[in-house]
């Protein structure tokens, strides 16, 4: 076998290893949940919002600091893992927001919903006092974390 075949075989097998691991990752994040789904008139509302940097800026205050009663990154972590200080034996873990093969898969409106309403069976509790625009921020800056 020549330079040029082993070299090419090289690269195919480091290719196929590293294809197949990312794929392997990117199932491994996805978390099931029984969270119901919101009704149809919430589920595939589109963020009015968009994701403009002021928009983003703001829904990063509340997630870091300001929503009451509990600040997000408490339980979601700095960078949306689901790794904050009181994640800590919760069962189920929260939402790993970095986990693109899942958040393709929640509408907006479903984490709007979410947000405001809690999910039963586990430890995220529903954002009632946020206002509409606070909580479309909120779902702005929870999508960042997955690009």
């Amino acid at each position: 076998m020549n330079f040029l075949n082993r070299l090419f075989l090289v690269v195919v097998v480091v290719l196929s290893l590293f294809f197949n691991v990312s794929v392997s990752l990117a199932e491994d994040c996805v978390q099931k949940r029984t969270t119901p789904q919101a009704p149809d008139s919430n589920y595939k509302k589109i963020n009015p919002l968009g994701s403009s940097p002021e928009t983003i800026a703001a829904g990063e205050k509340l997630y870091q600091k300001d929503a009451k009663p509990l600040a997000c990154v408490q339980c979601h972590g700095m960078k949306g893992r689901g790794d904050g200080a009181m994640a800590k034996g919760m069962n189920p873990k929260p939402r790993d927001f970095s986990c693109l093969a899942m958040m393709e898969d929640i509408p907006d409106g479903q984490l709007f919903w979410i947000i405001r309403n809690g999910s039963k069976g586990t430890g995220m509790m529903g954002f009632a006092a946020l206002d509409d625009n606070q909580t479309w921020q909120v779902v702005s800056y929870l999508r960042k974390f997955a690009k």
